[in-house]
């Protein structure tokens, strides 16, 4: 299974229904879920609140990678070999995208492997998107189906 948490709402109905489309798609493969956490306006308080509440729903047996722009950056192949790799060991991989203020230092050593996109910032409601596309084409390289490059 995956689980992605995340600080916020997704406000915007083509981020919704982009996100939905990749939902679908990869309900082909695995269960997915969302796992939404309020984001607060505080830069100190809310990085803080934040990484509190993302630890919460993270149980002990799941593999979390977190998404930092310091991350190490894969292509998508080596991305689909560390899924693949990953699922042999454990059952649930968690992904966490962190606020505004980015992750706290609980949730960073918390964290099995930081993983980055790119060392631009995206919007979040944009990257759940982003992410869930990636992890899509991971199943399609795995399973040796044919996805435009």
């Amino acid at each position: 299974m995956i689980k992605i948490v995340c600080v916020g709402k997704v406000k915007e109905h083509f981020f919704r229904e982009a996100i939905d489309e990749y939902l679908k798609r990869l309900s082909k493969y695995t269960k997915v879920i969302i796992e939404e956490v309020p984001d607060t306006s505080d830069s100190n308080l809310s990085l803080k609140k934040e990484g509190m509440e993302i630890l919460k729903k993270i149980k002990d047996n799941e593999f979390v990678v977190t998404l930092e722009i310091n991350g190490k950056m894969l292509d998508s192949v080596s991305m689909a070999k560390f899924i693949d790799k990953t699922f042999n060991s454990h059952s649930v991989i968690t992904f966490v995208i962190g606020g505004s203020y980015g992750l706290s230092d609980e949730v960073i050593k918390r964290s099995n492997y930081s993983l980055s996109f790119s060392k631009l910032t995206f919007p979040h409601q944009l990257f759940r998107v982003i992410l869930l596309e990636q992890i899509y084409r991971c199943f399609k390289i795995n399973n040796n189906e044919s996805y435009h490059k």
